[in-house]
């Protein structure tokens, strides 16, 4: 956790809090990116339950842009308290999932399950390793800053999930 200039003793705003640590997932105390990531991966299969592929991918884009934008300001709102990339900060984590997950269309409903479970394996592999541009992006600071490195991340891991979706459908 990165805590320079934060003020210590005081706690953030509720609001900005709870969304930026991923409705509280970044307080789990083992891997709060994973637990971030998992709990997005679980909100987008609790949709794909009850939405079709089209609908839920829409919807993902839109989860993707929201909290981006979202997550920005909450991100903002947390920083004075808790330092510039504070590893409790998630949301982040949670819109590089749905990014990767916004390749759900081209795979079959019965691989959706799988396609979420590698989707998380690559966008923590981006997310932890930081690969091509995504320090240099994570180096940076401010709030939208948090956010991009992985956002970038997810578009690798989605990048990567388009080419096995199209060779599974052309194999098939």
């Amino acid at each position: 956790m990165n805590n320079k200039n934060y003020t210590p003793g005081f706690n953030p705003p509720f609001f900005p809090m709870f969304l930026a640590t991923g409705f509280g997932s970044g307080f789990f105390p083992y891997g709060p990116g994973t637990a971030g990531s998992v709990v997005a991966l679980l909100i987008w299969l609790g949709l794909l339950h009850w939405l079709s592929v089209g609908v839920l991918t829409v919807l993902t884009l839109v989860l993707v842009v929201l909290f981006t934008l979202v997550g920005t300001w909450a991100t903002a709102k947390v920083q004075p308290f808790w330092g510039d990339d504070p590893s409790r900060v998630v949301v982040d984590e949670m819109v590089g999932m749905w990014m990767a997950l916004l390749a759900a269309p081209l795979f079959t409903a019965g691989q959706q399950l799988v396609l979420g479970l590698v989707a998380l394996v690559l966008f923590r592999f981006f997310d932890i390793v930081k690969p091509l541009g995504i320090k240099r992006l994570d180096r940076r600071q401010g709030a939208f800053w948090v956010m991009a490195d992985d956002l970038l991340g997810g578009f690798y891991a989605l990048l990567i999930l388009c080419v096995a979706g199209i060779i599974l459908n052309f194999s098939s």
